[in-house]
């Protein structure tokens, strides 16, 4: 990975690990409270109770922790998560542990649901340059990583889609990133949305290109500058909130921005913490303005100025010097003159002055003098003021008295405060003018906003030991934030709850912050906080003390206000906070609330010569003087109030924030949370403590426990249904099913509690922690079933290995044979000779042969060349032909492509039918039964509130009235104690009182004096007073008349408001239209998914088909493996057969001299009969044997059958109590049942609705029975041709085998015949498959007639329907219009909804094209699925070619079944076996005895000849000519021992073979039993194992019930101890209290009742509780024990399969090994034969010369005839080859085309040794299927047709509708012209069929004249044989005639027998 990615990206590859999957899954990790590192992690060894031993991770330290302290681990799959959202165990511990493994990986960005959390790196990280940005532009959230660009990005364009004002919050602590993530957002926007990309020549703009962007980011340093400061946290801390809001157009670009600040730190200008700086803007002037400059601005040394309180303290890294030449250019590029910069940094100077002016003491008063007035003097000269005006208003200001002004002279501290106010006053008066003059320049374009994107950037909460004020106003506005968060967070998870349709009461979260919020701002009925203080303010006396003494008084009782208890609290109260409970201490309070100034100086700053001074001190009236404050303290009687003229800090800060507020209520707001790691500023550390009380004080907390009230993980159908499947293997049926159905079976069968998940539309939502459970479980599932797999393995290979050892075994004793065989004949003299003289036979006939070769190499060349020409004749056919085909096939593709247009239109509009008519169906349910359940549970929830509430109250009032009562009675005795040590001390105070009363009495009679005196001016007043009082009726009289037309402003406003109310439902009705219409486009994507899902699924089967399949073929090379060593063993046999013939030949020689041999080979012969008999007589037995274990297993399976049923009987029983328990549960269920009554009701409307739409399916059905009675006749007429063609074969193989017979020429004329079989029957198949679309094309036309007039009728409604959309948009625009007189408020509303028309009319079209593409993607879909349903159409025609096949599978099955029965035809088999084996010895027998004979006669003839050849070579005359006759008959006999011989050996062969048959069953026989034996006590071990399982659980079962019974009672028992031990107390009680009134005693015994009663219904609770549980553990238990026993079923039904497929595959082993065997035999047999008989035909040849001449004439017509259909005789005999060849690997491939029918045919899963019924089976399951969705689609269509009707009272233009229609009639019409001429073509086409096979049938008949020819050539010879057998011929060819005529014996055998090896 690159750089920047290691900061984005986290590795999967760590934490994928299985390593930790399995620790996590192998130990119950789980996560322990430490001080340390706040949380640990530990594994649970120990559960006791509520305590756990927990082992910790890191230092195996066990320790004892409580249960409730212990938080669950979320899974290593979790790990590193990117959204805390997702996290299944949602914890402090978990979010915790998840945001520093991210922070120590480089990843500082993490979602928690809506928010972002942000951690400080405390480093620069590469992950925010222009190539980052591009990578986030435009992308989705779950796209990429998370980012302060994601954010950005995501608000950026939902402002650009949606129209909606966007927010970002930005809080945190100091130094947490706030300001850095708001500078990142603002570089984002100004690199997304900048104007001078696009737009380059704007001449008419007053900005240059880009300088709107450039002033934007230069507005940040210089708000930095002035507002930022260094701290011990931070080093760039900014001391102020602002609201930056960023105005864009309509294109998106950015038009303006505007700045609002909150809170600004104004006291750090005058003092400043240890180690901390004041704003930069003091250092940046000190040490970066030249000299010019400092002498203007009278600038001195760091040290010199006491508002620098550390002096010049440096920040690493940073130099002031060109930060300020920095902020200066910023000034610039935001076109600030010159002059505003002096006098701004003019302001910054003279604050620093002000600090430096010093106050002392005069000597006998308390008023303070300047004795050094040069600071003033530089004062007054930076500010423009007069320096003996601006020291008289600091130390002598004058107050308003009255009337008069007096001046009144300050004290030091008096002073020093005014003069440290008026620094603080103009310091935040400069900032204010600054923001407001970067406003200004932000401003500067004309164009108009069309939305904006608001960055909030505001000090997070604090809680510090002692809180002020300031952090108040923080909190506060933390609070109302958070109010937002949880409000906005909770509607948007509550509408995806909507959504997904699951049933949820709505909860405001935000109610659970009002009563704090209320507390610190509410104005009246109990004033608030603020309230309070404002009320404080206006009283003269008041006090600190006071407030809070009001707060105390007002908010005492308040569930969020504390009240500390201890006198030595330094706390004056305490507020519970969302984040916890913080310490307020109310110093100062009022004097902050006020702000006072001397208003005296104020004036002069006004009437400064500076005119920048001037105008920061405008509103002089608002200011808060030292008149009130003075009053406040000092003079009692002079402040009088006066309502209005100013405002307390409160108050604005209250405006602001609720003007802010509204602003962001307004927008869609986005959260950015900030966290500072540590307090060191160090890189790659993390402090858990600190982190995690930011986190409380943040709300990510408080956000999770909202999380956790719903259903914070959610997952998606299929990946739930691929994850937890293995959970429930056998919940899904086979086959497809929806995602939805899968996940509701599924979450069945896994038993979970309802409250913890719901089922959505497209997802599965659960609580937290669910998904932890289910990871556990499956790692469980995945580790069982490993181990499974590896116990077969390792059975599989040990299973090979003894078959390789007997396998070797086998190969060792027949090497041994052949060694001992080789050794006897070594040595044997005759052997010696056979090897010697065997090469020299045939030498002499060479010579004739090559002859003979070059004739027929002559013959083979002409007919070559005959052939070539023919070649070229069928090509240039063939061309021609195929030039045909393509044309068709052009004309075929054309008029499929106008189907499939028509069909997209008809599909579309069908769609769009449908989906209308389920929306208003859904919608229209869905209002009902959600009215009824919202008025349902409205009542019920009121009812229950109610109560809840009257129980609190009474319980609250009473035990206030008791603890009243209890301080009443404390205070009163310590009173009384009091009072009578006062009564001591008043008694001597009243002696003395009474003489200092006479003195009085004396002074009131001096006083009386003057107070005539005084009355007099009290009435010269009171006059005055009059003359007020007339004043103010006259004020009140106008006040009144402002109210009146006020009142009259606010009915206008409000008729505007009912207005706009309206325009607002219109425009919600066309949104609600536009969602439809969205709802529709998701339906229709949700659709293509599913079809996607569904393809993918086929996909996956038919990998899994492919993976069977090769496990099959390795199978199957397992076993030819095995039969190459079969074969091996069988060559070692036959050369030991061979070895033992050559021993027999001797003993054959030896016969000759020896007659007493054959006595031996009878003995021989009997022994081996007797042999045999004993062999059968064993068989017979060990079958016996076989049968009664076979009876003993069966009763034992009987046996252990019975006991599982009693168990499940006792299972069944301990059922049924348990549902007697439940029946009381579910009577609370039938009041339920009653309330669904009237649903159901509106279910039989839909019922009845659906009875019609099956009345119209009943129809389609019938056409569809139609159509498959077509198909069905099809299907017979390809069955019939099939059969006539192998008909045809079969004569084809006769012509074929007597034409062999005739002449070699024949053979050739055959290949011919085989290529013009091949293109005849590709031209059958073509003809058929024409035949098949010409049928389907007619099928398709009527379909698309029907479609057709559908489409019109829908396009008519959605055309009605577009007409009423544009009249109702036509009447709102004339509404508009009408009311475009009123405000301008108005009218923006009016240009919004326009635009938001446009908008919709564009998404609407955008929407309208991705349709019209999805619906082309559906057609081709559609296609291809034609053509799949083509390919299955041929596959079944190949299906009925395999029927033979799949008979042997019937047998095959039929075997399965009954297994004894198939062990006693195996007997009989064996049987049956010997006794042919008998016949074959005897018939052996005879033919050796016959062949004896012959050898007999022919030594006889020996003899004679050798007699006659010595007397021929004693006559010398006529030797010569003799020679060469006794060379031909010396030949002839040679040739006729070799036969003999042969016939020797091949008798012996068999007599080998049967015995190793006969030792090989033996083999085969033990084997089995053995392996049988093995099986079953196997299969009994297990079934015992797995009964002593299922015993021990019902044990512990039983254990655990009776635990629990014992739990109870003991509950039970100490309940009525608690109950006893209470009524005891009571009485106590009673008796101390029977002194106290009635009122007591009565309220005590309320409080009495009032406990007894929540005491039981918590008791009936909890047992209501616990019986629930056990009812559901015992229902979890016994539907686990009824899981295992059908699995046990399944696993013994599965094994009893697996058997009997063993069985089956050795028996098919067995089988085919026998028939390769005989094959052997045959083949070896035939070709001996034929060597013969090429022999004897080569000898024939010279004497049927003649014949074949005639018979070549007679070919040569037949070719004359033959060479047009010669293409179509050599297609059908290469096709038929084909077959031939194929059919043994159609056995392989059956399985293959098993899975592919199964996946056209519904994705059925069946077994692949199915057999044609199982086929028709499943054939008709997907014609139910065909059905059934051909009966919804009526439906569909009836509801269509209703809904039609219901819009054709809409429709107003219908001309339009008719010219469309016309338009699709003439299409119509065109389309039909074109089938017509297809049709056409096609009938020619027929025609020309027909008459090709009239042609073939003609040459058909010459064939068989042809034949008839054939057969009486053969008749011929025949005859000619007879008459050389009669006698005609001489001796030599009487022989030779012999010989044939054995031969010809010999052949007509094998005639017989050669259709018996056919393959089936």
């Amino acid at each position: 990975m690159s750089d920047p990615s290691k900061f984005l990206y986290a590795d999967r590859n760590l934490i994928n690990n299985p390593l930790a999957q399995a620790d996590w899954a192998s130990k119950k990790l789980v996560w322990v409270p430490s001080e340390r590192l706040g949380f640990e992690a530990g594994s649970v060894k120990e559960e006791r109770g509520d305590e756990y031993m927990v082992e910790l991770a890191d230092s195996g330290k066990k320790i004892r922790v409580n249960k409730d302290d212990i938080q669950k681990m979320n899974p290593p799959k979790f790990s590193k998560v990117e959204d805390m959202a997702e996290l299944t165990c949602l914890n402090e511990a978990s979010v915790l542990h998840n945001l520093k493994e991210r922070y120590y990986s480089g990843l500082i960005y993490t979602y928690s649901g809506l928010f972002c959390v942000v951690i400080n790196p405390y480093k620069n990280l590469p992950i925010y340059s222009e190539e980052i940005v591009e990578m986030y532009k435009g992308k989705k959230k779950h796209e990429m990583p998370p980012h302060i660009y994601a954010i950005t990005d995501i608000s950026y364009r939902s402002m650009m889609q949606d129209r909606e004002d966007q927010s970002i919050l930005c809080t945190g602590e100091s130094g947490a990133g706030k300001t850095e993530n708001t500078k990142k957002v603002i570089q984002y926007l100004a690199h997304v949305a900048s104007s001078h990309k696009n737009k380059k020549d704007q001449n008419s703009m007053v900005l240059s290109h880009g300088e709107l962007e450039k002033q934007l980011l230069q507005a940040n340093p210089i708000l930095e500058a002035f507002g930022n400061a260094k701290t011990v946290k931070n080093d760039n801390s900014s001391r102020f909130g602002k609201f930056i809001r960023i105005n864009f157009d309509v294109n998106g670009y950015i038009v303006g921005a505007n700045i609002e600040t909150y809170l600004l730190e104004k006291s750090r200008a005058i003092r400043q913490a240890r180690e901390e700086r004041t704003f930069h803007i003091f250092y940046y002037l000190l040490t970066g303005a030249g000299d010019k400059l400092r002498s203007e601005l009278l600038l001195e040394n760091y040290n010199n100025y006491r508002f620098l309180s550390n002096g010049n303290v440096t920040i690493p890294g940073q130099q002031d010097k060109d930060l300020f030449a920095e902020t200066m250019d910023a000034m610039r590029i935001m076109s600030i003159p010159e002059d505003e910069q002096i006098g701004m940094l003019k302001v910054v100077s003279s604050v620093l002055q002000l600090g430096n002016m010093t106050f002392k003491k005069e000597r006998h008063t308390d008023q303070a003098s300047m004795p050094d007035n040069t600071t003033a003097q530089k004062v007054s000269h930076l500010m423009g003021m007069n320096v003996t005006d601006f020291t008289r208003a600091i130390l002598s200001p004058r107050i308003k008295v009255g009337r008069d002004y007096v001046q009144k002279a300050q004290t030091q501290e008096q002073a020093e405060f005014a003069v440290e106010a008026l620094a603080k006053a103009t310091y935040e008066r400069m900032f204010r003018w600054l923001v407001m003059r970067i406003n200004k320049a932000l401003d500067k374009t004309k164009r108009q906003g069309a939305s904006f994107i608001g960055i909030l950037d505001i000090a997070g909460f604090e809680i510090f030991e002692l809180n002020s004020f300031e952090q108040l106003c923080i909190n506060y506005t933390n609070e109302k934030l958070q109010q937002l968060f949880n409000h906005t967070m909770f509607i948007l998870e509550q509408e995806e709850y909507q959504r997904e349709g699951i049933e949820w009461s709505f909860i405001d979260f935000g109610l659970d912050l009002q009563p704090c919020i209320e507390l610190i701002e509410k104005p009246a009925s109990p004033p608030g906080i603020l309230a309070l203080l404002d009320e404080e303010c206006w009283f003269p006396k008041a006090t600190d003390k006071s407030f809070v003494e009001k707060v105390l008084q007002e908010q005492g009782t308040h569930p969020k206000f504390f009240k500390p208890k201890k006198l030595k609290d330094e706390a004056d109260f305490s507020i519970y906070h969302y984040a916890g409970k913080v310490d307020y201490k109310a110093d100062e309070w009022l004097m902050k609330n006020m702000d006072p100034l001397n208003d005296n100086v104020a004036s002069l700053l006004n009437q400064s010569t500076d005119k920048f001074v001037s105008d920061l001190w405008k509103d002089v009236d608002r200011i808060v003087g030292l008149d009130k404050v003075s009053g406040m303290s000092e003079m009692p009687g002079a402040f009088k109030t006066r309502k209005g003229m100013f405002r307390t800090v409160g108050q604005l800060y209250k405006e602001q924030l609720s003007k802010l507020m509204a602003t962001l209520r307004n927008t869609n707001p986005n959260f950015v949370r900030c966290i500072i790691p540590n307090h060191e500023k160090k890189a790659g550390k993390l402090d858990p403590q600190l982190v995690l009380d930011q986190l409380r004080c943040n709300g990510v907390l408080e956000g999770i426990r909202i999380c956790r009230q719903g259903f914070p993980n959610r997952i998606v159908f299929q990946e739930f249904r691929q994850r937890y499947e293995i959970l429930t293997p056998n919940a899904i049926p086979k086959g497809f099913m929806d995602g939805k159905q899968a996940c509701v079976l599924m979450i069945k069968s896994l038993e979970l509690d309802p409250n913890l998940y719901r089922i959505g539309q497209s997802k599965v939502f659960f609580r937290a922690g669910v998904l932890a459970h289910l990871e556990e479980e499956r790692d469980m599932k995945i580790t069982d079933i490993i181990i499974t797999f590896q116990a077969w393995c390792r059975g599989y290979l040990a299973r090979r290995a003894f078959a390789k050892r007997q396998q070797q075994l086998t190969a060792m004793k027949v090497i041994q044979r052949n060694c001992a065989a080789y050794l006897k004949l070594r040595n044997w003299q005759w052997w010696r000779l056979f090897t010697k003289v065997k090469p020299l036979l045939q030498v002499s006939r060479q010579e004739e042969e090559m002859h003979a070769k070059d004739e027929e190499l002559h013959k083979v060349l002409e007919k070559q060349l005959y052939m070539q020409k023919q070649l070229q004749e069928t090509e240039g056919q063939y061309k021609q032909i195929a030039a045909e085909k393509l044309a068709l096939q052009e004309q075929l593709q054309a008029e499929t492509e106008l189907c499939a247009e028509a069909e997209e239109m008809r599909a579309r509009l069908a769609a769009r039918k449908q989906e209308l008519e389920e929306i208003l169906h859904d919608l229209e349910a869905r209002v009902e039964e959600e009215d009824e359940r919202a008025s349902q549970l409205t009542g019920e929830k009121k009812k229950l509130q109610q109560n809840i509430t009257d129980l609190e109250q009474q319980l609250d009032e009473e035990e206030a009235a008791r603890q009243k009562l209890q301080l009443d009675k404390v205070t009163m005795e310590a009173k009384v104690k009091k009072f009578e040590e006062d009564v001591m001390v008043l008694d001597d105070q009243n002696n003395k009182l009474n003489k200092e009363k006479k003195m009085l009495e004396e002074r009131i009679m001096e006083y009386t004096t003057n107070l005539t005196e005084e009355e007099e001016k009290s009435k010269s007043l009171q006059k005055l007073k009059t003359k007020h009082e007339a004043m103010l009726t006259d004020l009140e009289d106008r006040l009144r008349r402002e109210e009146k037309q006020r009142q009259e402003l606010e009915k206008n406003r409000r008729k505007l408001d009912g207005d706009f109310t309206e325009i607002n439902d219109q425009i919600a009705d066309l949104q609600a239209q536009v969602k439809e219409l969205r709802a529709q486009l998701a339906k229709k994507e949700e659709e293509l998914q599913a079809a996607l899902l569904r393809i993918e699924e086929e996909a996956a089967q038919k990998n899994l088909a492919q993976k069977k399949i090769r496990e099959m073929e390795a199978q199957l090379s397992d076993l030819q493996d095995d039969l190459e060593i079969e074969r091996q063993a069988r060559t070692k046999a036959e050369k030991h057969r061979r070895d033992l013939g050559e021993e027999l030949e001797a003993l054959k020689t030896e016969l000759e001299d020896t007659l007493d041999s054959t006595a031996a080979q009878q003995e021989l012969r009997t022994k081996r009969e007797t042999e045999v008999a004993q062999l059968k007589k064993g068989l017979e037995d060990e079958a016996r044997l076989h049968e009664q274990q076979m009876g003993d297993m069966r009763q034992k399976h009987n046996q252990a059958f019975d006991e599982l049923n009693e168990q499940l009987e006792q299972a069944k029983r301990n059922k049924v109590s348990m549902e007697k328990a439940k029946q009381a549960l579910e009577s609370e269920k039938n009041e339920l049942t009653i309330e669904l009554q009237g649903l159901l009701q509106g279910k039989g409307d839909s019922e009845h609705r659906r009875k019609k739409a099956e009345a119209q399916v009943q129809e389609l059905l019938l056409k569809n029975t139609e159509s498959e009675r077509q198909r069905l006749e099809l299907a017979d007429k390809s069955v019939k041709m099939q059969t006539e063609l192998e008909h045809v074969c079969g004569q084809l193989n006769d012509v074929e085998s007597k034409s062999i017979k005739a002449t070699k020429d024949h053979s050739v004329l055959e290949s011919q015949i085989q290529d013009v079989q091949e293109v005849l029957q590709e031209e059958t198949r073509q003809k058929l498959s024409m035949s098949t679309r010409l049928r389907q094309m007619e099928d398709e036309q009527n379909s698309l007639r029907e479609q057709l007039e559908e489409e019109e009728e829908a396009k008519r409604n959605v055309e009605k329907q577009l007409v009423m959309a544009q009249s109702q948009l036509a009447e709102f625009k004339k509404k508009l219009e009408q009311d475009s007189t009123c405000l301008e408020s108005a009218e923006e509303g009016k240009k919004r909804l326009q635009r938001d028309l446009e908008g919709t009319h564009q998404r609407l079209e955008e929407k309208c094209s991705a349709y019209d593409k999805m619906e082309k993607t559906k057609t081709r879909l559609q296609q291809e699925l034609d053509d799949m349903v083509i390919d299955h159409d041929q596959l079944r025609q190949t299906v009925t070619n395999l029927e033979k096949k799949q008979k042997k599978f019937d047998q095959m099955l039929a075997e399965e079944k009954n297994i004894s029965a198939r062990y006693a035809e195996e007997r009989d088999r064996a049987e049956a076996e010997a006794r042919e084996k008998e016949t074959r010895t005897l018939s052996l027998t005879r033919e050796l005895e016959t062949l004896m004979d012959l050898k007999d006669e022919v030594d006889r003839n020996n003899k004679l000849l050798r007699a006659e050849m010595e007397d021929l070579v004693s006559s010398k005359d006529d030797v010569g000519k003799s020679v060469h006759e006794l060379e031909k008959s010396k030949r002839s006999m040679d040739q006729q021992l070799e036969e003999m011989k042969t016939q020797l050996e091949e008798l012996e062969d068999e007599l080998q073979a049967t015995e190793d048959a006969k030792l090989r069953l033996e083999v085969n026989m033990q084997a089995m039993k053995a392996q049988y034996e093995r099986d079953l006590s196997g299969r009994d071990e297990m079934g015992e194992e797995k009964k002593r399982s299922l015993i021990k659980q019902v044990r512990e079962m039983e254990m655990e019930l009776e635990d629990e019974r014992k739990q109870r009672s003991a509950a039970v028992a100490a309940r009525k101890k608690l109950e006893l031990d209470l009524k005891e107390l009571e009485a106590g009680i009673d008796m101390a209290n029977k002194h106290r009134e009635e009122a007591l005693k009565q309220l005590k015994k309320l409080q009495a009742q009032m406990k007894e009663l929540i005491r039981e219904l918590d008791d009936t609770r909890m047992s209501r509780e616990e019986i629930l549980a056990q009812s559901k553990e015992s229902e979890k238990k016994l539907k686990g024990m009824e899981a295992d026993m059908l699995q046990m079923q399944e696993e013994v039904a599965a094994a009893e399969r697996a058997k009997r497929q063993a069985q089956l595959e050795r028996d098919e082993l067995q089988d085919e090994m026998n028939n390769q065997a005989t094959k052997n035999a045959q083949i070896a047999e035939e070709r001996r034969r034929l060597e013969a008989r090429i022999a004897q035909l080569e000898e024939e040849l010279e004497e049927e010369q003649c014949n074949t001449e005639l018979v070549n004439d007679r070919l040569k017509k037949s070719m004359l005839q033959t060479d047009q259909m010669n293409v179509e005789l050599t297609s059908e005999r290469s096709s038929f080859q084909r077959v031939e060849g194929t059919r043994a690997q159609l056995e392989r491939q059956n399985k293959e085309l098993k899975l592919k029918l199964q996946e056209l045919e519904g994705a059925v899963k069946s077994k692949y040794k199915a057999n044609m019924a199982a086929l028709e089976a499943k054939l008709a399951q997907l014609e139910e299927q065909l059905d059934i969705e051909t009966r919804e689609r009526q439906g569909a269509t009836k509801l269509v047709r209703r809904t039609e009707k219901k819009l054709k009272e809409l429709v107003l233009q219908v001309d339009d509708e008719r010219r469309n229609t016309e338009q699709y009639k003439d299409q119509a019409d065109k389309l039909n012209s074109r089938m017509k001429q297809l049709k056409r073509q096609l009938e020619e086409s027929e025609e020309e069929a027909q008459r090709a096979n009239a042609y073939r049938r003609k040459m058909q008949r010459e064939l068989e004249d042809a034949t008839e020819s054939a057969d009486a050539m053969t008749r011929e010879v025949s005859t000619l044989k007879s008459k050389l057998r009669r006698g005609d011929l001489p001796f030599t060819m009487r022989r030779i005639v012999t010989r044939t005529g054995a031969e010809s014996d010999e052949e007509a055998e094998p005639k017989t027998e050669t259709p018996e090896p056919r393959p089936e």
